[in-house]
């Protein structure tokens, strides 16, 4: 019987919650590359050994290559760092969410014209303010 009143009881580390959903996704992730990996493994091998192999295409884009590595540890360096500024309100998520929609759309947008540029202001509004919104406020998700 002791068995069936421990289903009632829920026990909860707050130490370690917060590592839950992100030990989904780094798993995931594993996975997914370990697929990518046996999947390509002979077809990229075959063109190491004939010399065709080819990792950047010609004419790749290193800018945003680089832009885009050098914005993403900074989104979340920039979310802790607002996080640790206003603490439990998840407001590090939404406002280093906005620039940094703001700047990858720009980023990657090719015709710069004021219509585009109005799209992506919203869009980097919006979108983060409703996940924020939804998230934190609704299923009451702590955010950073």
């Amino acid at each position: 019987m002791s068995w069936f009143s421990s289903l009632n009881n829920v026990v909860i580390d707050f130490d370690q919650s917060h590592l839950f959903f992100p030990r989904i996704i780094i798993a995931l992730v594993l996975i997914l590359g370990l697929v990518i990996v046996v999947v390509n493994f002979r077809p990229v091998l075959r063109a190491i050994r004939t010399g065709q192999y080819q990792f950047f295409v010609k004419n790749a884009d290193f800018f945003r290559l680089i832009a885009t590595l050098a914005l993403i540890p900074a989104y979340f360096w920039g979310m802790d760092f607002i996080g640790m500024m206003l603490p439990n309100m998840g407001l590090g998520f939404l406002l280093a969410s906005i620039p940094f929609v703001f700047l990858m759309s720009m980023l990657y947008c090719h015709e710069r014209t004021r219509r585009n540029l109005i799209i992506i202001t919203a869009n980097a509004l919006i979108a983060p303010t409703l996940v924020w919104v939804v998230l934190y406020h609704f299923f009451l998700v702590s955010m950073p």
